[in-house]
């Protein structure tokens, strides 16, 4: 099942991008996103992770030069150091009350912070949460009603 979330995922993306001129944030990652709705505090760190790598590009981009392939591979490589000090260090720490509060994966987040650069992070979060709800059902209703595959 994980093989349909992520190919609805594009499908959905795409008809967006096209149809509607918005992005889900990339065309990967509404069906990662659907693939953990059911863990809200995994999609709540990977999108605060998000905002925090957007937020340091912003800053960033007022003292360097980063634009276009230097500005996206910045956004994936703060994303991807981010997720790895949430995975290792926070994780470890809010264990205690139990709560998974780490990234969907360590790319996810630099490839929203990139689209949230280019749409603003309201689109991009409104329209990732959208597919990826989309994914997330379509996903249980043709698993017979299974939360996570």
């Amino acid at each position: 099942m994980i093989e349909i979330a992520i190919g609805l995922g594009i499908v959905l993306s795409l008809w967006l991008a096209e149809w509607l001129g918005v992005t889900a944030g990339g065309i990967i990652v509404p069906g990662y996103i659907g693939m953990y709705m059911h863990e809200p505090m995994r999609v709540v760190a990977t999108f605060l992770i998000s905002l925090l790598v957007w937020g340091m590009v912003q800053g960033l981009s007022k003292y360097l030069l980063i634009y276009g392939r230097r500005r996206l591979v910045l956004s994936l490589l703060l994303g991807f150091f981010m997720g790895y000090i949430s995975r290792n260090y926070i994780a470890a720490n809010v264990e205690v009350y139990n709560l998974d509060f780490y990234t969907i994966g360590y790319i996810i987040p630099g490839l929203i912070a990139s689209w949230m650069d280019r749409q603003g992070p309201v689109r991009t979060i409104s329209v990732i949460l959208i597919v990826a709800t989309i994914v997330q059902l379509s996903v249980m209703l043709l698993s017979n009603g299974a939360l996570h595959v």
